[in-house]
């Protein structure tokens, strides 16, 4: 709970997040060992170089002290300075007053500490590089100025541990990836081939990679291989069930033919609508499968359904397209038609006139209908695509009963492209709004 914030700055994908998962300890532990050892080392390998040189300034801080005069000190600060690389100057007039160092010297802390632990006649400390160290000592003859190289008292280069560290541990890290960006390609695969065939499409994909993942592509070839011959056979048998139904409901609107057209009327309208009926039961289980994916203009596709309902004498019209498409649309295309054909029928069966448009998104491709009719309640639009569902009878304004089958093959049609179908309410016509979204 408490960190649920961090979710937001989380990557979404799994290359980012195992990336992650495997750069994280090592810069943790990078910081970890630089923080809790490097420095802790460097610090006391410094500090024990500089007691070892104060040895030899207490000695020769204590010699010139000695000394009766000046010139005497000098000379004998200089008789010892120089077997010790020591610089001495006695006296100085411009002695500082404060130690100064750089701000990013770490170790010069620890030089300038030691030195003032172990020099109490200590005046001032100065670290100008990396390459000297000066100090002025007051002793009895004045203040002594003494310079020295600063790697007597400094670890030489000690970035070079922490630059090796890095880079070693970049590369590394970058033979680790590859072996992680092999492991986890498998498992992108079978997320692509599972989205494509949500989306109606099915692309080649072979099982491998690890045990598991091998197990779990295996199981998705399985189940799509059974999809697959389910839809085969309830193709066959719904082209046998078409034929072996139509022929007799053929023989008896022919047989009606011949009786006096009064007392037949009544029985051709019943084969009519068991025509009709079985119809609408057909597209329903049909769905798309006898439709293959192809590339579609969308835009094209809405003004020729609107065209041809138009020349079919329906109160259609071509609304708003907005948005732009870099190519054509992979659907089916005479699935596509079959929906709006439906949401255009329903529209008018509900309403007095149907208005049609387009809304092309970076992802989607959104086609939508809205009619002036009476709408459906917020609380029945979910049952409205169930199928065989026939809502309140009043809505069907005397054009004759419904299937109970229009919107629940429209939603079959929009899942069968990775779409969904969405019924709202119609802002200008204030009606019903259905939106047939298919993925792109």
């Amino acid at each position: 709970m408490m960190f649920r914030w961090l979710k937001q700055y989380m990557p979404r994908s799994l290359y980012g997040r195992a990336a992650l998962i495997l750069v994280l300890p090592i810069v943790v532990l990078q910081l970890a060992i630089s923080v809790g050892f490097i420095q802790r080392h460097f610090e006391g390998v410094t500090r024990q170089m500089t007691r070892s040189v104060l040895v030899e300034l207490r000695y020769l801080a204590d010699e010139v002290g000695e000394a009766g005069t000046p010139a005497a000190a000098l000379a004998r600060a200089q008789e010892i300075g120089t077997p010790l690389q020591l610089a001495v100057a006695l006296p100085v007039a411009d002695a500082p007053l404060a130690d100064t160092r750089r701000a990013y010297d770490l170790s010069g802390r620890i030089v300038i500490g030691t030195l003032r632990d172990g020099l109490p006649m200590l005046r001032a400390v100065r670290l100008p590089d990396d390459r000297a160290v000066e100090l002025w000592l007051d002793t009895p003859q004045g203040v002594m100025a003494v310079g020295f190289d600063r790697r007597r008292v400094s670890a030489s280069n000690p970035h070079q541990l922490l630059v090796l560290m890095l880079v070693l541990s970049a590369l590394m890290t970058l033979i680790a990836y590859q072996f992680l960006r092999n492991q986890l390609r498998p498992i992108t695969r079978l997320a692509a081939a599972a989205a494509d065939y949500g989306k109606g499409r099915i692309t080649p994909y072979h099982a491998g990679g690890a045990t598991e993942v091998r197990a779990a592509g295996a199981a998705f070839l399985d189940m799509r291989h059974r999809i697959e011959r389910q839809t085969q056979a309830r193709t066959m048998m719904l082209s046998g069930v078409s034929h072996d139904l139509r022929t007799p409901l053929t023989r008896l609107r022919l047989g009606l033919s011949l009786l006096d057209e009064a007392e037949a009327a009544p029985l051709i309208r019943d084969v009519d609508d068991m025509q009709r009926l079985l119809d609408a039961f057909l597209d329903f289980a049909r769905g798309d499968a006898e439709d293959a994916l192809a590339p579609v203009d969308p835009e094209a596709l809405v003004r020729q359904v609107v065209a041809d309902a138009q020349r079919a004498g329906q109160a259609a019209s071509l609304g708003e397209v907005t948005g732009a498409l870099d190519g054509p649309v992979p659907l089916r295309e005479m699935a596509v038609r079959r929906a709006l054909d439906n949401l255009i029928g329903n529209a008018l069966r509900y309403g007095r006139r149907a208005e049609v448009g387009l809304t092309i998104g970076p992802r989607t491709v959104c086609i939508w209908v809205e009619d002036d009719g009476p709408g459906i309640p917020p609380e029945q639009r979910e049952e409205a695509m169930r199928p065989f569902t026939r809502l309140d009878p009043a809505r069907n304004q005397d054009k004759g009963p419904g299937v109970g089958l229009g919107l629940a093959i429209v939603a079959d049609i929009a899942r069968g492209h990775g779409g969904l179908l969405r019924l709202g309410e119609s802002a200008r016509l204030g009606g019903l709004r259905a939106d047939l979204v298919l993925a792109r």
